[in-house]
């Protein structure tokens, strides 16, 4: 579960601060509730330092992060996170002016960056590699996202980060298809001769 949270660096500061003793799923969805209530009452028309509202409201999950996330509702916190990444991106986009097919391409690089962890997980690959730490984290995202609309620059971090975001995810793809083992034939029972060759 804590793989799976794709907590940035700040969020894993935080998460050492509170020593793991915060459980995860009330911080998340109260962080969550914040940051939908803030997303009704209009993000379209906020600027400055009150885009970082829901964010600020989101971090409060972060420090839950080193916690072991062994308990039964656990795993919960984990859609929370996703949910609110998810809604901010597309609220800041849309109502800061950003073109739509931009905000789309982004929310679907982030998916396809959740995605990819998932299989992780299921794969037993372990932690992250350099490519997936680098991909900034849920609060480092929303932290760029809420800085370019605070500045002014929307369309462009939406832009810089889409593009970023979509660099690491191929290298990422390609880096974890080269350090796949290659099978030998004679083992799949492709060659001549071979396991699933017939007998006669």
């Amino acid at each position: 579960m804590r793989f799976l949270r794709d907590d940035g660096h700040l969020a894993r500061l935080l998460g050492r601060v509170g020593g793991g003793a915060l459980p995860p799923v009330p911080p998340a969805a109260a962080a969550a509730l914040v940051t939908g209530v803030l997303l009704a009452a209009g993000l379209g028309a906020a600027t400055g330092i009150t885009l970082f509202a829901p964010v600020a409201a989101l971090l409060l999950a972060g420090a839950a992060s080193a916690h072991p996330h062994g308990g039964r509702h656990d795993p919960l916190a984990v859609p929370l996170l996703r949910g609110s990444e998810y809604l901010y991106l597309l609220a800041l986009g849309t109502g800061g002016g950003v073109p739509g097919p931009l905000v789309f391409v982004l929310l679907v690089v982030v998916a396809l960056h959740h995605c990819g962890t998932v299989c992780r997980a299921r794969q037993g690959a372990g932690p992250p590699d350099r490519a997936a730490r680098a991909m900034l984290g849920w609060d480092g995202r929303m932290l760029l996202a809420a800085a370019g609309g605070a500045l002014g620059w929307l369309p462009f971090a939406f832009g810089a980060l889409t593009g970023y975001l979509a660099v690491l995810l191929a290298y990422g793809a390609v880096a974890g298809w080269a350090r796949t083992p290659v099978a030998d034939l004679a083992d799949t029972g492709d060659e001549p001769g071979g396991a699933g060759a017939p007998t006669t």
